[in-house]
């Protein structure tokens, strides 16, 4: 008894040292990425603005808004770009306990889960911003807007995430069909309700109320759900 207690200690200990491990890898991730963000900070601010309208320039008020900025753009881009490094860290922890079937899906899932996510910042960046920017820049003519550059990079960051986010729905309803969660029948008898939030949602995730704007955001969010519909099916 006191050998098995030993060794359940000494694989304690074990894991600890591999978790320890792994986030001091990650926290070098994270230092290296955000640094080399931090030197291209310009060149990003300089992306982020793209979806302008032509001569658009925010502007700041207060004497430390701009240092801030920098930062948390260099922040957001860092760990952005360390999550690669972040998710293969996790994945290694978490491998030896997993089943062989278990590292299969798990290995098929992850590449998915960043196409998925790509392709939602890309949609919101190419397609939702542009109209957004502009709809809100142009929305009454009695006022001339000054927009703070910490108020236009919150407003990216967060709509960009969240539609990024949305993106993963249909790999969330195979998951959940998966573990037997909801099925293909129920989700389907639901498709109303769904529509309904969706659209709830696109009001929300685009602060316009111009239909238009809700409809680019509304109609890939209903195929995502069909998709997922699809992807219940073969669960």
């Amino acid at each position: 008894m006191e050998d098995d207690a030993r060794d359940r200690r000494l694989t304690v200990i074990q894991h600890l040292e591999e978790l320890r491990h792994r986030i001091v890898v990650c926290v070098i991730a994270l230092v290296v990425t955000t640094a080399f963000s931090l030197v291209l900070t310009n060149r990003i601010f300089d992306i982020l603005l793209v979806p302008t309208p032509e001569g658009f320039k925010p502007i700041y008020t207060e004497m430390t808004e701009m240092l801030t900025t920098y930062f948390k753009v260099a922040i957001l881009s860092g760990v952005a770009l360390a999550l690669p490094v972040l998710v293969y860290e996790f994945t290694l922890f978490i491998a030896p306990a997993l089943t062989g079937a278990e590292k299969r899906y798990f290995y098929w899932l992850l590449p998915a889960v960043f196409f998925s996510f790509a392709c939602g910042l890309a949609f919101g960046y190419f397609l939702v911003l542009p109209f957004a920017v502009n709809y809100l820049l142009t929305f009454s003519s009695i006022a001339t807007p000054f927009i703070k550059v910490g108020s236009y990079i919150s407003f990216v960051s967060t709509m960009l995430f969240w539609l990024g986010l949305s993106f993963e729905t249909p790999l969330l309803v195979f998951f959940l069909a998966k573990i037997h969660v909801v099925t293909a029948k129920k989700l389907a008898s639901y498709r109303k309700f769904a529509i309904v939030g969706v659209f709830v949602a696109a009001a929300i995730i685009t602060p316009t109320p111009d239909p238009i704007n809700q409809a680019i955001v509304a109609i890939p969010l209903i195929l995502l759900y069909e998709i997922g519909i699809l992807l219940a099916r073969l669960a």
